[in-house]
Order: structure tokens, then sequence, then C-alpha cells
């Protein structure tokens, strides 16, 4: 299975993020990408953690939702949706969601993100604190979805940017063990720093399967600098595409036979004991 990682940089204007993420799409399609995946927050970031609640869909509607399905469809392939700010009952919380579709326009999946981020973050310029309980809702649920392509079924775990750091969640999406894991993103710039290729490929290697991580990367209209760095790794933790800063993409090919080798020389998966 050929996956594609997309990076963005999203402005403040979902109608021109939309449409960023389109072109990226149809790129990834026509390099062979079966298996698309966007960023966290694609469709928009604001300039302040509040503006997300007057843009928040409704579960099945809004121009976000429209554009995965379109696009899902048009180009025939599976897509997941990144995340986008859906409502909930309480108008002061939305859901951080990723949303699966099949080659059909279909949703397929629904993911809400669990762990709450929350960073001061100090520069010579000032500081800045993100504190995503503000104004999302966490969800409760991990989440996988089998992607079904004609080589079979891959089983694929959900998750979202903070979850990154709390491996019982993926401990959890192993039973039955996933093939891939991945995990769209805004990484702060000095959390990226420190920590971003560390905890992707050791999630990759304590699971051993792939993990695909599409990012946000670079500097934002809101004045926020995000690390980027989308990337794909392989179940023994090397990294099989990297795409640093700005707008682009990184593709990979998955291999059955791969993933086989790495469980069959070195079976941790089995040896497990606790959990």
């Amino acid at each position: 299975m050929k996956i594609a990682a997309l990076q963005m940089v999203s402005s403040c204007s979902p109608e021109d993020n939309l449409e960023r993420a389109r072109r990226l799409i149809a790129r990834a399609a026509a390099e062979g990408a079966q298996l698309v995946a966007l960023p966290e927050n694609f469709a928009f970031m604001g300039h302040d953690d509040r503006d997300k609640l007057a843009l928040a869909e409704a579960l099945g509607q809004g121009p976000a939702q429209q554009m995965l399905s379109e696009a899902a469809r048009e180009h025939g392939v599976w897509l997941i949706g990144g995340s986008i700010a859906v409502a909930t009952e309480d108008p002061e919380r939305v859901g951080n969601t990723t949303l699966v579709y099949d080659p059909a326009g279909e949703r397929v999946a629904r993911y809400d993100k669990i762990h709450l981020f929350r960073f001061e973050e100090h520069t010579p310029t000032g500081s800045r604190l993100y504190d995503e309980a503000l104004v999302l809702r966490a969800g409760a649920t991990p989440t996988a979805v089998e992607v079904r392509l004609d080589d079979g079924a891959w089983r694929v775990g959900l998750s979202i940017c903070y979850d990154l750091r709390f491996p019982e969640l993926y401990r959890q999406l192993m039973v039955p063990p996933c093939d891939l894991i991945v995990v769209p993103s805004a990484f702060t710039w000095p959390t990226g720093h420190a920590h971003w290729e560390l905890l992707l490929r050791a999630r990759a290697v304590e699971n051993q399967c792939y993990v695909m991580a599409p990012a946000q990367g670079g500097r934002h209209e809101n004045g926020r600098r995000t690390w980027g760095h989308t990337l794909i790794a392989d179940p023994w933790g090397e990294l099989l595409a990297v795409h640093e800063e700005g707008e682009g993409l990184v593709c990979a090919e998955l291999s059955r036979a791969r993933l086989a080798e790495v469980r069959a020389k070195l079976p941790a998966l089995a040896h497990r004991r606790l959990g």
C-alpha cells in the first residue's frame, strides 16, 4: 500500500486552506497514494483558540467535511481528514476530530482527540500559553479503522498530536495489532524540536508498525510557528521519508513482508506481560 502524509501551513482562511488541501490530495493521488492523510487543524488556524467555536461543523455537514468526501471520491483514495472542529452539545466546547472517508466518499470512522495539550512557551519576545481544555472537549474512545484494498485489509490506528506522548493509547490500539498508526499534528516549534522524531520513532519501534505523521510546518498567519517534519517511519523505527518545513508531502510504500520480518525476528508484541 502506498501512503502519503501531507504538510500544510494553514491560515485563518478556511476557504484558502480547503483549496490548498484539495491540491495536495490531488498531487498525492497522482503519485499513486492509496491512503492520504492531512494534518491537525488543516482547515483553520485562528488567532485565538476560541475562533474555532464559530466554525465548528455539525457531524455530516459543513465545507470541510464536504471537501473531504468529494476529494476521496474524486481520486478514489482512503482519506484521513487530519482534524477539524466538530460541534458538541456544549456551545463552549468542540471536538478536535479526525474523520476517515473511503474511496466512495463515505465517512467510515471518527476519532476525537483524547489528550488535550497544555504548554507554556517562552521566547525572547514574550510568552504564550496553550491550553486546549479551554475550548476542546476530550474524546474517550481509542479508534482504529480497517482500510480495505485489493491486497487485503490494513488496520490503521488513529491519534492526534499530543496523544503521541501517551503510549498506553497505542497499546490499546494494538489489540489486535495495527499495521499503521497515524498522528496528524500541529506540534509547536520548541516541543517538536525536542521530541517529535524521538516520540514517533519510539511508537513505531514499541508497536512494531508503520507510523505516519502529517503535520503543520511553518510560520502561520496568526504568528504561531509549527515544527513540521512530516514523516513516515517503518516498524524498525527507520525513517522512510521526511518533509521538514513548508507545504508539501511525503510518500512511502508499506510492506506486509517488512511487518512480518520485524515481528518475527524480535517478537516483542508476543512477549508482553502487562496490560
